[in-house]
């Protein structure tokens, strides 16, 4: 049987602000090496499935981020990137990736995995997967369980029976949600595992297993086409694969297994997994410390230096800093809400903000002026645009830059600079082999990121505004 995966790239990892944010969430990141989390999934997942074989289903507004990040790791499975027009949680997602291989081939064996999860055992991983598809050609719908090291609340909980399918793999009983600390502890005895979200099955069972559980879902799966996604995808119900499918199907595994995982979703699990100094800190940047102890201090710009802390988390950005109590770090996500309330430019975007041509990062800005830093990979282009409320000034710090200015095309090099009136339709590209990086300075009575207006564009955006 052929095997696929399937990597569910969504969420916004609130908990990790403010390294992580809506429109660079945490999988996005490099957060335990120097690969993003997206990134370190797909080369775990490509061991044991062929990269042309591996679908990745994210929102579209990080559909080109997840694009260019698979392109460096398994350039074969950019064209299997599913962008989600809204987030409609995991069965939707699942199924609309299922429902594309299964028309392909009935019998694949698939493999669901999250983008952001840590693993650091890997053989007891794929040990765990080849198990788990001995059951699913039983049309047994398989989890991977987690053999807890602690009575952790923060997980939901999978109790399995003593009955086996094969060697590894144990008929589930019944699911647990996020139990108190007391219940956490008795299961912790009772040899309930953590439920990690991973699953495996045959691609005609599941999509059979819907049909039977969620019919509805099943029929707007299958009839989505791409000229109206948007509506149909926003119709579909906001669903999780655990509570849709999971807890209903008849024919349902669990495999245990130890392999080191963690689901990365807060600081103090960015502590667990990050090695220490001798004084047990975790560092990150450049950070100078002293009579601090099991702290985590991530710089992400700058210099932090910190005196007399313990079990602290200092997370600092261009733009904003968290400073909290390590044991309190998975209620940051009631602390960002507050936060979105006012400011909610700070919960979704960084200074620099990634697009499909490259980057800009924001220097300066006040009511009537912004000062951006623009670079522009080789071979990329910005849209055909115009402004209707704001001029700018381009000067070429490095690379050559191909202009068009009201249909003039011409060459700017470094230290070279132009103006760009505004209602001007105007281009920037790069067609050089070296990055391209601008000083750009917009003045105007308005400078809002939506006073754009879109004639031509390489990545099918002409129709925002």
């Amino acid at each position: 049987m052929t095997r696929y995966a399937i990597i569910l790239c969504g969420g916004s990892g609130t908990r990790l602000w403010p390294l992580s944010r809506t429109m660079q969430p945490k999988q996005l990141l490099a957060l335990n090496g120097k690969q993003t989390l997206l990134q370190q999934t797909a080369a775990r997942l490509i061991t044991h499935v062929a990269p042309e074989n591996l679908y990745t289903v994210t929102h579209e507004d990080h559909k080109f981020q997840v694009k260019g990040q698979l392109a460096e790791i398994a350039p074969d499975a950019v064209a299997n990137v599913l962008a989600e027009p809204c987030a409609r949680n995991t069965l939707p997602a699942i199924a609309w990736a299922v429902s594309q291989i299964n028309q392909k081939d009935p019998n694949a064996l698939i493999g669901v995995f999250a983008s952001d999860h840590a693993i650091d055992n890997q053989t007891a991983f794929l040990q765990a997967w080849a198990t788990a598809e001995i059951a699913a050609q039983d049309d047994y719908l398989v989890l991977l369980g987690i053999k807890p090291d602690q009575p952790a609340t923060g997980y939901g909980y999978i109790k399995p029976t003593a009955h086996t399918l094969n060697a590894g793999a144990y008929v589930v009983d019944k699911f647990v949600e996020k139990p108190d600390l007391a219940n956490a502890k008795q299961f912790l005895q009772d040899g309930y595992l953590w439920n990690s979200g991973m699953f495996v099955f045959k691609a005609s069972a599941f999509m059979a297993m819907l049909d039977k559980y969620q019919p509805a879902i099943s029929q707007q799966i299958c009839a989505l086409q791409a000229d109206s996604l948007a509506q149909q995808y926003a119709d579909l119900p906001n669903l999780s694969m655990d509570y849709g499918l999971a807890e209903k199907a008849e024919k349902v595994a669990v495999v245990p297994v130890d392999m080191a995982w963690s689901d990365l979703g807060n600081w103090d699990s960015i502590y667990a997994k990050r090695g220490k100094d001798a004084d047990g800190n975790v560092t990150h940047g450049e950070v100078y410390s002293e009579d601090t102890q099991d702290s985590l201090i991530w710089a992400s710009r700058g210099v932090i230096a910190t005196m007399g802390l313990k079990n602290i988390a200092v997370i600092q950005t261009t733009d904003a800093t968290l400073v909290c109590d390590r044991s309190r770090a998975e209620d940051i996500k009631n602390l960002v809400a507050q936060i979105k309330q006012n400011r909610p430019e700070i919960t979704e975007l960084h200074r620099t903000v990634h697009r499909p041509w490259g980057t800009y990062t924001v220097l300066e800005e006040s009511e009537n002026f912004k000062i951006k830093r623009i670079k522009v990979n080789p071979g990329a282009k910005l849209s055909m645009q115009l402004h209707k409320h704001r001029s700018e000034h381009w000067v070429v710090v490095s690379g050559v830059a191909t202009i068009t200015n009201n249909e003039i095309e011409f060459t700017l090099n470094e230290n070279q600079s132009t103006y760009i009136s505004k209602t001007h339709k105007h281009r920037l590209e790069n067609k050089g082999s070296e990055p391209l990086a601008i000083i750009e300075v917009q003045c105007g009575e308005y400078v809002g990121e939506d006073d754009i207006v879109r004639f031509d564009d390489s990545y099918g955006r002409v129709a925002d505004k």
